[in-house]
Parts: C-alpha cells; sequence; structure tokens
C-alpha cells in the first residue's frame, strides 16, 4: 500500500497577505486524510512543522523575511527527505508557495540521488521567477521558481547538491495569466515552457497536458506544485493573489487526471489557501476534489 504523509507548513512568511498559514489545517477539515485513506492509500498525518513568525516587515536588499523563508524551508526540506527516504509520498500542505524551495530541493536531491527524471508540474496563475532585483514587492513567494534555477540569493540556492535544484526543461507551467514585466523577459532568457491560459483556450486542457506529459516514462518522478490560486477565484475564493480567468473546474479535473494516469505522481505541494479570505472552506474542499484525482479517482474503474 502507498503510503502519503502529510506535511503542514503553517506560515504566510512569504507572503503579500496574512492568512495562508491557516492552510494545513483547513485542508485536514475538508477532509484530505480521509478522502486519501478512502481511495486505499495509508496516510500518516506527521503534524505541522515549526518555524518562526511572520514579522511583516518591509523588503530588505529586495525581499522580504529572508531568515524567516530560509527557517521554513529547512524544515520542509528535512521533512520531505525523510518521507522520502522512507519511500512515502509528500504532500506538503501550505502555507505560502515560498515553500516550493525546500520541498522542490528535497525531491531534486532524491531523484539525483536514485538517477530518476525530475519533471515538475507548476500549477500557478503566476510563474513565481521574479529575483531580489526585479520583484515589485520582495515577497518570496513570487521567487521560488527562480531559486530553483539557481538564481536567488545564496541562502537560498544549492540545497540539491548543485547550484540549481531544476534545469529549465524540468518544469512545466501551467494556468498563467499574470506575469510582471521584467518577468516576462526572465522567462524568455530562461527558456520557460510556460502553458499560459491563451495556449489553454486555443489547444484545450488535453492537448496541454499531452505535450507536458509526453516524455514521461517508468524512470521519471512527477512533483505537482498546486497553488489553488490557479483556479479563476469565483471557484476558489480563499486565495490571497486570485487572477481572474483561470481553468475551469473541468479542465483542471482533466490535468489531474491525467497525471495520475501516467502512475508516476510521487510527491505534491498544496499551497496559497487562504481561509481568512475563503467562504466556509470552499477553497479546502475544492482541493481535496483535486487532489483525489492527482492519486486516482476517477468515475470509472480504468
Amino acid at each position: 500500500m502507498t503510503t502519503v504523509s502529510l506535511i503542514g507548513a503553517p506560515t504566510d512568511v512569504g507572503a503579500s497577505v496574512r492568512g495562508a498559514g491557516m492552510g494545513p489545517d483547513a485542508l485536514r477539515v475538508a477532509g484530505i486524510g480521509e478522502a486519501l485513506r478512502a481511495h486505499r492509500f495509508d496516510v500518516i498525518d506527521r503534524g505541522n512543522l515549526a518555524g518562526p513568525p511572520n514579522p511583516w516587515r518591509a523588503p530588505v536588499n529586495g525581499m522580504r523575511h529572508l531568515p524567516e523563508v530560509v527557517a521554513w524551508n529547512r524544515s520542509v526540506f528535512e521533512a520531505v527527505s525523510t518521507a522520502l527516504a522512507m519511500e512515502h509520498v509528500p504532500l506538503l500542505m501550505g502555507g505560502d508557495h515560498c515553500l516550493a524551495i525546500g520541498s522542490i530541493s528535497a525531491v531534486a536531491r532524491h531523484c539525483r540521488q536514485h538517477r530518476r527524471n525530475l519533471r515538475v508540474v507548476w500549477l500557478d496563475a503566476h510563474t513565481d521567477v521574479n529575483t531580489e532585483a526585479i520583484s515589485p514587492s520582495g515577497n518570496l513567494h513570487g521567487m521560488p521558481v527562480a531559486c530553483l534555477l539557481g538564481h536567488g540569493p545564496p541562502d537560498l540556492v544549492g540545497w540539491s547538491g548543485e547550484r540549481a535544484a531544476l534545469q529549465p526543461g524540468e518544469i512545466d507551467f501551467i494556468g498563467i495569466r499574470s506575469v510582471d514585466a521584467d518577468e516576462k523577459q526572465a522567462i524568455r532568457a530562461l527558456g520557460l515552457q510556460v502553458f499560459d491560459m491563451r495556449h489553454i483556450d486555443e489547444h484545450g486542457m488535453r492537448n496541454t497536458m499531452t505535450e507536458v506529459l509526453q516524455d514521461v516514462d517508468e524512470d521519471t518522478h512527477i512533483h505537482v506544485s498546486f497553488d489553488l490560486d490557479c483556479l479563476d477565484p469565483l471557484d476558489a475564493p480563499g486565495v490571497g493573489t486570485g487572477v481572474r480567468g483561470g481553468p475551469t473546474y473541468r479542465e483542471m479535473q482533466l490535468c489531474m487526471e491525467m497525471v495520475a494516469d501516467t502512475g508516476r505522481l510521487r510527491s505534491l505541494d498544496v499551497v496559497e489557501i487562504n481561509p481568512a479570505l475563503d467562504v466556509r472552506n470552499r477553497t479546502a474542499e475544492l482541493a481535496v476534489d483535486f487532489i483525489q484525482s492527482l492519486f486516482g479517482a476517477s468515475t470509472l474503474a480504468r
């Protein structure tokens, strides 16, 4: 039986709006553990990690709360590494998206040690490729991809054993529709594969996911980093940086089901749920729906 380790990281230290620190417990209230057990997974809830409080200070050298972000990501890195070493599927429950630095760095190190190919599927309204030099806000939840590609501050790069945890060809972005002006140039310079909403509008989610998954094989470790603001805020109001015009419920279900069909999902982030902005925990409940599909739930036996 596959074991899923639930790892809570209750912090909004990298975000622009308070509240994402309540995300892990919102997912628990929405029944994430019970839902996965109903699909015959063994689920171990590791509880919530500990870390420094959000000091809510102005940026320093283009970054807000760098020491606190480093501390939280170190805790995430160790917890995800431990779960992978036990051959569990780590499910990181954020918290804001800066936590993907620790999570994906641990996954990248694990893949290198076991000579597996890594594919990160980044579901988000934003690409998060800002750096301290170009970020309009200094919020580190807008910089995790840059850090993972080796272009962040020294304290947040190199954790996987290489300066870059990821190469540009190892990450695909889906649902993008809000990119800062300088960030657009960084995306072009890095050669990143971005399936924005125009691409999905023109080609559909099925063709988009076929492109994303076309070279996944039995040696591939798929990591999904799921920011709930990928969805339209009319469906998922409990996010801090909602952007209109995201994938529909059915489009996102198809995305998740096609990832599940590969049989190669091995780790997952679920981040940026902000219960303070939600309506009766709707966003966390929606997240649980999609997580079940990622783990193979379907209408019929396929």
